[in-house]
């Protein structure tokens, strides 16, 4: 998606000058004419620098803003800090008067908590950089997504929840029209909805909801389609370390091994059924139990004689003969 998130900014970004001293209005405009190359026609874009405290969140905004913290945004602030100023421009919308606020931030959380960040602490100069833009909420949901997709900053579940929330809002919830409008594939969409649609419980086990991958929920979906109960009474017991581990007291219980129990609290412990008879083998053979189901993998450079020796192995194992 590095190419669509360039080409929205790459216009934007040209010729634009750092902030002047603030004007009467605490802010001046960048005005520049911009040529759309397939119609012909020109579309001026209106670039401010502002008060970060005269914009609020979108309450729409994907990212989870009260997550956002100096730690883990050192980064950007230090790049601020670096560059003197804010390079990409904030989307934001213009509020109606008497809304407590000037303009509602679309995209861009993260800068806006750095350069507020930077003013309280001992970096009055910096603005905020912002966009005004004219637009619909499902236009402004779609360009929010375009922007954060690829970020890594941003957690799988923020961005599902974000999905969830827009199917019901935007499309009707017609899975199938959201897809279209989002180019991406039906399966990959579906796979986000599931972790947003996962039993509140089963998030609240994971140390933060910023830990939660899309990955995590393919591995929890055929445990609560096999043993829901089980697997939700354990969730809930390692949601109450994980509160416990908040207050300070002791660990939080970590991915791989909240992971690990709910599958015990599903399956069961069975060493002689989840020992793996090719662990410690060179040929590269493993196999993987999930359910009902269990699954073989193995390299497709594999000799035949090490394949069959393998598999003699398994066969031995699984029926006891």
């Amino acid at each position: 998606m590095s190419k669509r998130h360039d080409a929205i900014f790459d216009d934007v970004l040209k010729d634009l000058s750092a902030p002047a001293a603030a004007d009467r209005g605490g802010a001046r405009f960048l005005k520049r004419q911009n040529a759309l190359a397939d119609s012909g026609e020109r579309e001026e874009k209106v670039l401010r620098w502002v008060d970060p405290a005269a914009c609020v969140m979108w309450s729409r905004h994907n990212r989870a803003y009260d997550l956002l913290t100096e730690e883990n945004c050192r980064d950007l602030i230090d790049s601020l800090k670096a560059q003197g100023q804010q390079e990409f421009p904030a989307i934001v919308r213009r509020l109606p008067a008497g809304q407590g606020a000037e303009y509602e931030v679309i995209c861009g959380a993260r800068r806006h908590f750095a350069v507020s960040w930077l003013r309280a602490n001992n970096y009055p100069q910096f603005r905020y950089l912002v966009e005004v833009r004219d637009l619909t909420d499902e236009e402004a949901f779609r360009l929010a997504d375009i922007e954060n997709r690829d970020r890594a900053d941003l957690s799988d579940y923020e961005r599902a929840r974000d999905y969830l929330q827009a199917l019901e809002l935007y499309y009707g919830g017609k899975q199938k029209t959201m897809a279209a409008r989002l180019e991406v594939s039906e399966a990959w969409l579906s796979r986000y909805l599931y972790l947003a649609r996962l039993p509140q419980v089963v998030v609240e086990a994971w140390p933060q909801i910023t830990e939660i991958k899309e990955l995590h929920a393919r591995s929890v979906r055929p445990l609560l389609q096999d043993a829901e109960d089980k697997v939700l009474a354990e969730a809930a017991s390692i949601a109450a370390e994980q509160v416990r581990a908040r207050a300070g007291q002791g660990a939080y219980v970590p991915v791989p091994r909240i992971l690990a129990r709910l599958k015990a609290a599903a399956y069961g412990a069975n060493p002689a059924e989840d020992a793996n008879p090719f662990e410690g083998t060179k040929n590269g053979m493993a196999v993987e139990r999930r359910g009902k189901k269990i699954r073989l993998e193995f390299p497709a450079t594999i000799a035949e004689s090490d394949l069959r020796a393998a598999l003699d192995a398994f066969l031995r194992q699984h029926y006891g003969s």
